[in-house]
């Protein structure tokens, strides 16, 4: 059945490194913001401690979990492992991320010590500063046999890597950054250096949402209150104040009329005004 630990517990570990996927999951902080879910496959991460898990990000299409970790105040992330061969479970890892972008100091500095390889579309390292580890019993997963790791995704970033070694600029996985991962679904930030080279060569940002739930206009919560929370309590403010305005001319209306009298005046604390 379920268990909570502080700490990755030191039976789960080689448990962990054996698996082939896994999928981490991330939310912007707005409330009408896009859950995400991504899959992850491949011999790209590890674990550092007890308390620190890592990945390799590799470029794709969209750039969610670097928005949403990026995002001030958020960086919550869960990563989850279910085993598809030999006793059932499901482990989850409860905390948050720190986003370690490809030719940073900090990126260079983590593939040094921890050696690393990279592979061309290797985009980040995702570093999850754990506090939570959980177990379910994962009864209802089914089994499945693992046949191999799809290539299609290095090999196509291996060709682009090629072209631009070549000469084509338009192939620079900078530009594919630039293109693809500036922005997330909901209008937040994605890469620093996609962003930087959007703007520094004009480039537009690829499209991605359609329909009525497009988010033109991101606002994240401040200190814990939504958008829509916010404007309730603007509206409200402003109609009480409305009703005190109107409540204080109608009694300046009744004293300058002389239709309340001394005893009313004392009840109220109003002093006599001459007529």
């Amino acid at each position: 059945m379920g268990a909570f630990f502080e700490t990755i517990p030191k039976s789960l570990i080689q448990w962990i490194l054996d698996q082939r996927v896994f999928w981490v999951s991330t939310v912007p902080l707005s409330g009408a913001g896009h859950v995400n879910v991504s899959p992850k496959g491949g011999a790209y991460f590890g674990v550092v401690n007890d308390t620190t898990f890592w990945y390799m990000d590799l470029s794709g299409s969209g750039n969610e979990t670097i928005s949403h970790l990026y995002e001030p105040g958020n960086g919550r992330i869960t990563v989850l492992f279910n085993a598809f061969e030999g006793p059932p479970r499901i482990l989850r890892l409860f905390g948050h991320g720190r986003v370690l972008e490809n030719a940073t100091r900090e990126f260079n500095d983590f593939i040094e010590t921890h050696n690393v390889t990279t592979i061309p579309g290797s985009r980040s390292i995702v570093v999850v500063d754990i506090h939570q580890v959980g177990t379910s019993c994962g009864y209802s997963v089914p089994f499945y046999d693992f046949k191999e790791f799809r290539p299609t995704l290095n090999e196509f970033f291996e060709k682009k890597a090629k072209k631009f070694a070549e000469g084509n600029d338009k192939e620079s996985i900078t530009r594919f950054w630039a293109l693809n991962n500036a922005w997330s679904v909901d209008g937040l930030p994605g890469m620093q250096v996609g962003v930087k080279i959007m703007k520094e060569q004009g480039i537009e940002s690829s499209k991605k949402m359609k329909g009525p739930h497009v988010m033109t206009n991101y606002s994240r919560p401040r200190d814990g209150f939504t958008v829509e929370q916010l404007l309730l309590a603007a509206v409200l403010g402003a109609l009480m104040a409305v009703v005190f305005i109107l409540y204080g001319l109608q009694i300046a209306h009744l004293m300058r009329t002389g239709l309340v009298g001394d005893a009313q005046r004392a009840k109220w604390r109003v002093p006599t005004m001459s007529h």
